[in-house]
């Protein structure tokens, strides 16, 4: 790894019935809620995880898995999230990691490929940040170049909102720039696991 590296960081959670997709778990059972999030996190780390273009990182909860299961995430180096809701877990990443633009995603979005990462880098070149809209109001990525400073996006956010991407973006200091990457989807309840479904997950 080098100082000049670009830093993709992985946001998730232990892949544990009863620990993800709560939400969903009360509309289509924990069992199938638990098999999405593993199917989806073991595609996503084989697609994102290895590519030469950036240094990938797993960050978990609880904190202990970050230590104990290791396996569980494609022998890809995992850190814990700590303490805090998710913005103060974000903005811990974005001020901890070694020098290099950073971009964070979730686990929950079947559409995300390789390209959508590359493409966020590209945009962190001459934007200060940039953002992945979700068809839900929140975004699946948020990225910072981290120069000459990181900014403190997430004071305020209302998260699992509609508001979650607004909200942030209000946070946006003054003089700085903030692009947009492609809107897609993710999967929170039962109508978004029919329409995984539908596409042959």
């Amino acid at each position: 790894m080098t100082s000049a590296a670009k830093w993709l960081v992985i946001f998730v959670k232990a892949p544990q019935m009863g620990r993800v997709k709560s939400r969903l778990a009360k509309e289509v059972g924990p069992v199938a809620a638990t098999r999405f999030y593993h199917t989806e996190l073991t595609r996503l780390l084989r697609e994102l995880g290895r590519d030469p273009r950036w240094q990938t990182i797993v960050a978990v909860t609880p904190d202990r898995m970050a230590y104990t299961g290791g396996h569980l995430f494609g022998g890809l180096p995992v850190i814990g999230q700590g303490p805090g809701d998710l913005g103060a877990r974000m903005q811990r990443c974005f001020e901890t990691l070694p020098p290099g633009p950073v971009v964070l995603v979730g686990a929950d979005i079947p559409s995300l490929k390789a390209a959508h990462i590359a493409a966020a880098f590209e945009a962190l070149g001459s934007h200060d940040a940039v953002f992945g809209p979700a068809e839900d109001g929140g975004y699946w990525l948020v990225g910072q170049k981290r120069v000459p400073r990181t900014l403190s996006l997430f004071n305020g956010v209302r998260w699992s909102s509609p508001h979650a991407l607004s909200d942030t973006l209000a946070n946006l200091p003054k003089g700085r720039l903030a692009t947009q990457a492609h809107t897609l989807w993710d999967v929170d309840i039962e109508a978004d696991y029919k329409r995984w479904i539908d596409a042959g997950r």
